[in-house]
């Protein structure tokens, strides 16, 4: 209460003399007319940065070891109509507006635009809709910003400082197709009747050579698992190196396909049926990869379709072939993320108490999230979440944790993903846990049903992984092939290898993986299956 009265006293005395007490710092961010006519349901966003360049503003500069970071969620906020950043809303690396060093900065604002979703499933949820650009929001087609403003900053004392968003994001160019590279995009009834909205899915395809000179032969697919990308597969167009392999004269002939299906959380689906994300699985097997297989020549047979990719792709390719086993005929995963969740990363999910931090007794250790081969860290867990809890609450951020949310777990009552822990303190939820398991950790599924989905998979998985994986992975990988070593009735007949020292994303590349590939579909083929024509 005294100290109370003496500012009180302090505002009185000011006035008397004609002088009033230093405001706070807050930002006051609002949108023009000219921009967007419409209101906006979102976030809003001021980045503070030393220095800017018309490459890199302080927006694109933003990261989980990036540059001050503050946001806020609007709903309904009209043109001209101003969102308010202050000192109690949550930031990144700065957790306060408060904690700013006075000091001569550049700052902008954005907006990020939310679609409303009234899902099938009975919940209406408000996320950020992807425009073919791969969720990446600081580039999103229709979002707003404003020009970089160079100012002098004291949070003590610099008081309101407006900021209006008077620039919309145009949409992007989409590539055109050429002699060996053809694209596909069209609205999946099954996602669209799910989530209540125009949901597009595609493919990017990469013809062999002479594909127009050899109109009877049929092809085998590589379908390719990963993140967005309109950019032809196998890095074909984007060197030297790729394209002679390509178009050499001794290149066994595949079609490679990359799959596009980006979800309102994430760049990639993760390529699954999930409470979240809805029947992105159903949707590629039952309209995706027919639209391809109807549109090209491809043998249209198991055998034939083999699945990569690494990292997400690496999870995905082998999710693939985990829960259709009856559809592909081989999957040759490179660094996937985490297949055994008692190493989700390095969190045992099940067992710590703690994502952030391991409890010592006297001290808490943090948990790291990124190294290089040598050890050196590069961010730490706590970083990379709080950066995306400032980006987006309930799991909107478009990040890597919060994909995994809406991928692996349940829905909680506001219809968003139940978090698998507690974003600001890393609190891990064992209920959530309890979730993933029985749903998408890979190593349990396997073991725990082998009886039955050994028998169709046991030479059909193939996981490649660095022992020095940037992201921990490897870990995980470990605990697979402990169990596949030791798995009977069938014993395991594919491989898993674990390169040392080599970082994320280990695996085989261009000839040696088609290599590999053509070895398997030539051991596993039917009898009477075509492995010549192909071969030219």
């Amino acid at each position: 209460m005294t100290n109370r009265v003496a500012w009180v006293g302090m505002v009185v005395m000011l006035a008397a003399v004609g002088g009033r007490p230093p405001e706070a710092l807050r930002f006051e961010i609002a949108f023009a007319a000219s921009a967007r006519s419409e209101p906006v349901t979102g976030r809003v966003y001021v980045a503070i940065s030393r220095e800017s360049t018309p490459q890199r503003p302080p927006i694109q500069q933003a990261s989980p070891t990036g540059v001050p970071l503050f946001g806020k969620a609007v709903a309904d906020l009209r043109p001209g109509q101003s969102a308010v950043i202050d000192s109690h809303d949550f930031g990144h690396p700065l957790a306060s507006l408060g904690d700013l060093p006075a000091g001569e900065y550049w700052v902008q604002a954005f907006v990020n635009v939310y679609t409303k979703f009234p899902r099938a499933d009975g919940h209406t949820v408000w996320l950020h809709m992807d425009h073919w650009e791969g969720q990446q929001w600081t580039r999103s087609p229709g979002n707003l910003y404003s020009e970089p403003a160079k100012m002098r900053i004291d949070p003590a004392s610099s008081g309101a400082i407006k900021l209006v968003a008077d620039k919309s994001i145009p949409n992007i160019a989409l590539p055109a197709d050429t002699e060996y590279v053809k694209h596909i995009r069209f609205q999946s009834a099954t996602l669209t009747k799910w989530w209540g909205h125009p949901i597009d899915i595609g493919a990017t395809v990469l013809l062999p050579k002479d594909y127009d000179k050899h109109p009877d032969v049929r092809y085998p697919v590589n379908y390719i698992q990963g993140h967005f990308s309109t950019q032809a597969p196998g890095g074909f167009g984007r060197g030297q190196e790729s394209d002679a392999f390509w178009l050499a004269d001794n290149a066994p002939r595949f079609i490679y396909v990359t799959l596009q299906h980006p979800s309102p959380y994430y760049d990639d689906s993760y390529g699954v049926n999930s409470a979240n994300n809805g029947p992105y699985g159903d949707a590629i097997i039952q309209e995706l990869v027919p639209a391809v297989e109807a549109k090209f020549r491809t043998i249209r047979e198991p055998w034939a379709r083999q699945l990569s990719g690494g990292s997400t792709g690496g999870w995905i390719a082998l999710a693939h072939q985990v829960f259709y086993p009856d559809f592909y005929g081989g999957t040759w995963a490179s660094c996937p993320d985490s297949v055994d969740f008692r190493y989700h990363q390095i969190v045992n999910i099940y067992d710590d108490a703690n994502a952030y931090w391991k409890d010592m007794g006297w001290m808490r250790v943090e948990r790291p999230n990124q190294r290089r081969p040598d050890g050196n860290i590069q961010s730490m867990m706590k970083d990379e979440n709080w950066f995306e809890l400032v980006v987006g609450d309930r799991s909107r951020s478009g990040g890597q944790w919060d994909i995994w949310e809406a991928t692996y777990g349940p829905t909680d009552a506001d219809g968003y993903p139940k978090r698998i822990w507690d974003k600001k303190t890393g609190a891990i939820d064992k209920q959530v846990a309890a979730y993933w398991k029985e749903h998408f950790d890979l190593r349990h599924i396997l073991e725990s049903r082998w009886s039955t989905l050994g028998p169709k998979v046991t030479n059909k998985l193939h996981v490649y992984i660095g022992e020095n994986d940037s992201y921990y992975l490897d870990d995980a990988v470990h605990l697979l092939d402990e169990f596949l070593k030791k798995a009977a009735n069938p014993t395991f007949q594919g491989e898993v290898v674990f390169q040392p020292r080599a970082p994320h994303c280990w695996g085989p590349r261009a000839a040696e993986l088609v290599e590999k590939m053509t070895r398997h579909i030539g051991a596993t083929a039917p009898a009477g299956a075509d492995l010549r024509s192909w071969k030219y």
